[in-house]
């Protein structure tokens, strides 16, 4: 805020943020002078809340209460106050163990990364991938199933795999499936979204009836994968973690926050700057939030690299007395440990499911690991 405070100043106003974070209830002089350990009278200390009071870095919440922090106070301490947090062991290794057991499957990282953060810590989460429309289709691969269907396998620029049966009206013999994909390959690769509808009516001018049936069914279909790519997907996950908040005991602010959540929301405003920079986090407090929702909350960001030039986005919504140098450690560790998840070397002929699988971490880091 370029505001500064002098040493007593920012340790009143500390002990006020983190004895709010703990308690959720207002901090009296006494108790500050005891949580802050300083040598002064409770009257001195009266006048230094009045003063940060005045600065709009506190509230009053009634005339004989205590204070509490304001959304200015809590900005002032993420920016100048906030220690990191240290994980523990205990922490990195539940990370890990996490990461290594639930996230077999690629498709459901990102769902299953929302939940990790949520159990970790008890807030709301959500995760968001950016869509790229850059992606392409690399390779066709056709498996005969029986004399009227085939399997068709698409594997995209991103390491991507899908496939899907395709029941024909008439025969087709293996020579014929191999001459198609071929022809599949040759034409239909390096091709982004918006390219492959123009090559596929290039095409159509040329070959007969039968050839072009056959070639739209799995053109079509790799439309279809690199639309879905394009989309980019937003998932929350542990919404009834608000209720355990005091701030929430009102249920019908509870209700307004939830429906927003349990909904679709816009988290990709907020989070476009970290899909589209090098900001590895960012910390929403209150009116900072772009949603009307969430005025009243605090939103912490993580970023992580899928690869491919691609990145995505974890965070947790919470009250704005959400302890947010612990959360903000998780996140980065969480977000870091899945950018290795995403891009770890290829160093076996595994699928590249499996190889993601078995690369993720197994061992806890140091007591202080780099990544936090």
């Amino acid at each position: 805020m370029g505001l500064a405070l002098s040493e007593r100043r920012r340790k009143i106003l500390r002990a006020v943020v983190e004895n709010y974070i703990e308690t959720a209830e207002p901090i009296g002089s006494k108790a500050i002078a005891e949580k802050a350990q300083l040598n002064c009278s409770s009257a001195t200390i009266r006048n230094e809340l009045a003063a940060l009071e005045k600065l709009g870095f506190l509230e009053q919440p009634h005339t004989s209460a205590g204070r509490i922090p304001s959304s200015s106070g809590y900005r002032f301490y993420v920016n100048e106050l906030m220690e990191k947090h240290k994980l523990s062991i205990q922490e990195t290794e539940r990370i890990n163990v996490a990461l290594e057991n639930k996230m077999q499957e690629l498709d459901r990282v990102i769902d299953q990364a929302g939940r990790l953060v949520s159990q970790m810590t008890n807030y709301p989460a959500f995760s968001l991938t950016a869509g790229s429309r850059q992606t392409t289709i690399v390779r066709y691969d056709l498996l005969l199933v029986d004399a009227k269907s085939f399997i068709a396998v698409v594997m995209t620029s991103g390491n991507g795999v899908k496939n899907k049966l395709i029941h024909l009206p008439g025969e087709i013999t293996e020579p014929q499936l191999q001459l198609l994909s071929t022809l599949l390959n040759t034409s239909f690769t390096g091709k982004s979204l918006s390219e492959l509808g123009p090559e596929l009516e290039r095409v159509s001018e040329k070959a007969d009836n039968d050839s072009y049936g056959l070639i739209s069914l799995v053109v079509s279909f790799a439309m279809d994968v690199l639309e879905d790519l394009g989309r980019g997907s937003v998932h929350t996950s542990g919404v009834g973690h608000l209720l355990e908040s005091p701030e929430y005991q009102d249920l019908g602010k509870a209700k307004k926050l939830m429906t927003y959540l349990s909904g679709e929301p816009e988290f990709s405003r907020m989070s476009l700057p970290m899909l589209e920079g090098d900001q590895e986090t960012k910390i929403l407090i209150g009116p900072e939030n772009v949603a009307e929702e969430l005025k009243d909350t605090s939103v912490v960001l993580a970023s992580y690299d899928i690869g491919e030039g691609l990145k995505g986005v974890i965070g947790v919504v919470g009250p704005t007395r959400m302890d947010y140098a612990r959360v903000t450690a998780k996140l980065s560790y969480l977000a870091d440990n899945l950018s290795k998840l995403f891009n770890a070397p290829q160093t076996t002929a595994l699928p590249q499911r499996e190889r993601r699988a078995l690369n993720a971490p197994k061992t806890p880091p140091p007591e202080e690991p780099e990544e936090t």
